[in-house]
């Protein structure tokens, strides 16, 4: 089986793109990352994910983003926006993507592999730069000039099978794949038992994808949100 790293949050995409992965018959290797987020319920939810979906290995990294903070989910003095906004979000964390991406590049190349997985969607998101498909190419371009593997022949291919797809396109292909989202947390402000407030961007998002896709949201939230 060929060695892929996949970035695995632990929320729905990611788990989704864990399923892809491992249907295309990669042997997975899971890498999350700690950066001191508000949500840090994802990071149970992660492992969680990795130990039933049969990951060959999960690793955490640490990295706190919270020393310099510029987001809500890094920043505790800025509140998490409970309904909708314009232009790009406080919760976008600068240059995460950036940062998890060369974490994976470098494990990729240790374990000389030459795939790897990120669940980024440009449809059905937040308005973050770094879930565009040019950004995800100009990475993979970044990465085969970076790369004493690449160098030498073996290239890196960055997959992100969810770049074009709705969230509940989304849901309906990893409910096919089996994918358990109950597991999974998404919300920017969860508690620490993974509870979601139902009210923030990503809860709005996940919520609409099940209620479009028709299927159950075995979501566990705070309150009510009636159907």
């Amino acid at each position: 089986m060929k060695k892929a790293v996949v970035l695995l949050s632990g929320g729905l995409d990611s788990a989704t793109v864990l399923a892809i992965a491992r249907k295309q018959g990669f042997d997975c290797y899971c890498l999350s990352l700690d950066y001191h987020q508000r949500h840090i319920a994802e990071l149970h939810a992660a492992n969680n994910v990795a130990i039933a979906m049969d990951a060959s290995v999960h690793k955490t990294a640490q990295l706190d983003l919270s020393l310099f903070g510029g987001s809500a989910l890094t920043d505790n003095a800025i509140d998490v926006p409970e309904s909708e906004t314009t232009g790009i979000p406080v919760t976008y964390v600068p240059a995460r993507n950036t940062i998890m991406l060369s974490l994976a590049l470098a494990w990729a190349e240790v374990l000389e592999a030459q795939d790897i997985f990120i669940g980024v969607n440009a449809l059905d998101y937040s308005g973050y730069p770094d879930c565009r498909g040019e950004y995800v190419k100009a990475f993979q371009d970044m990465a085969n000039l970076a790369t004493k593997s690449a160098v030498e022949g073996k290239t890196i291919t960055i997959h992100a099978p969810l770049i074009d797809m709705t969230k509940a396109e989304i849901v309906t292909l990893g409910t096919t794949f089996g994918v358990d989202y109950a597991m999974t947390v998404s919300c920017y402000q969860a508690d620490s038992q993974g509870e979601a407030c139902g009210l923030c961007d990503s809860c709005r998002l996940r919520r609409g994808g099940f209620l479009a896709a028709g299927l159950p949201d075995p979501t566990r939230y705070k309150m009510h949100l009636g159907k």
